[in-house]
């Protein structure tokens, strides 16, 4: 009963602390960016807004940090990203999603080389954890499309791939017993 008590307090303390940063950013997000901004600039800090300003907007006095924010997020201000995506447009897709494949095995190459060599972790082990950082450090590196459906793909396949070994073998051990 103690422990049910301290599991609950816990997760009570959990989801008010969530609720809690949910509202301060809310009210962050509230905050007039031109005052707040030059207020940063008079202090001297060392963290100014500055970097939230887009190209090409003008910021009045009464637009908040949450809509400066918005601006930012929805402009295409990466090179990189425009160039990639005129160039993959040109590809066709399958050699584009054949090029994300490979550029995944390759990296789940790598990490399972470095599993295999400097821990003691089976075949089955090492290729599961290969493949989650293999999806995980693909899906925060360049890749050759522009477009996180499959960033998002190449960690969710592992993630499932773990669950249904894991429920597998425990099945077999359930129907053992």
């Amino acid at each position: 009963m103690k422990r049910v008590v301290f599991q609950l307090v816990i997760l009570m303390v959990l989801v008010s602390l969530c609720i809690g940063a949910f509202f301060f950013l809310q009210r962050i997000l509230q905050i007039p960016f031109r005052s707040a901004n030059d207020a940063l600039h008079k202090k001297g800090t060392a963290l100014t807004l500055d970097f939230l300003i887009p190209a090409g907007s003008h910021i009045d006095e009464n637009i908040t940090i949450g809509q400066v924010v918005k601006i930012r997020m929805t402009q295409n201000t990466s090179p990189y990203e425009a160039a990639v995506r005129a160039l993959s447009d040109l590809i066709p897709p399958r050699y584009v999603w054949l090029s994300n494949v490979l550029l995944f095995f390759f990296w789940s190459f790598c990490v399972l080389t470095l599993l295999r060599i400097f821990t003691f972790m089976g075949y089955g082990r090492a290729v599961r954890t290969s493949l989650l950082l293999g999806g995980v450090i693909y899906y925060f590196m360049p890749d050759f499309s522009p477009y996180s459906r499959d960033d998002i793909l190449f960690v969710v396949c592992p993630l499932l791939v773990i669950f249904l070994t894991h429920w597998v073998c425990r099945k077999k051990n359930v129907a053992k017993d």
